[in-house]
């Protein structure tokens, strides 16, 4: 039941972030400054900790998708669904430990300068 939570919560996360995409890239129609200062209040350490949670929701959602095509399609997913689904989470959890590095090492060098 969680994993069926979590996949709509991180759906309906991508449909806001494109929706959101989609109204401020076509702002620049309407007032290239207003665009502007859209753009500008993006580049803050927030939106960027949501950027990150953004790629964690699509790579969740690609995974968990890829469970939920293979327990529909393959006439043994149902009786597997279950270490599909922690085998979703392992490869899930690796990825964004491997994403958080780059990450970290950005937000390093801004705070120290190195």
């Amino acid at each position: 039941m969680w994993s069926w939570v979590a996949h709509r919560v991180t759906g309906v996360t991508i449909f806001f972030f494109l929706f959101v995409h989609v109204v401020d890239t076509a702002l620049v129609r309407v007032s290239p400054e207003a665009y502007d200062d859209v753009v500008a209040t993006y580049k803050t350490p927030l939106v960027g900790l949501m950027e990150y949670g953004l790629v964690a929701a699509v790579l969740f959602h690609a995974l968990n998708g890829l469970r939920v095509i293979a327990v529909d399609f393959w006439s043994k997913g149902p009786r597997y669904q279950k270490q599909m689904l922690w085998s979703v989470v392992g490869v899930w959890l690796v990825l964004m430990l491997g994403a958080i590095y780059p990450v970290l090492g950005h937000a390093a060098r801004e705070l120290w300068g190195n």
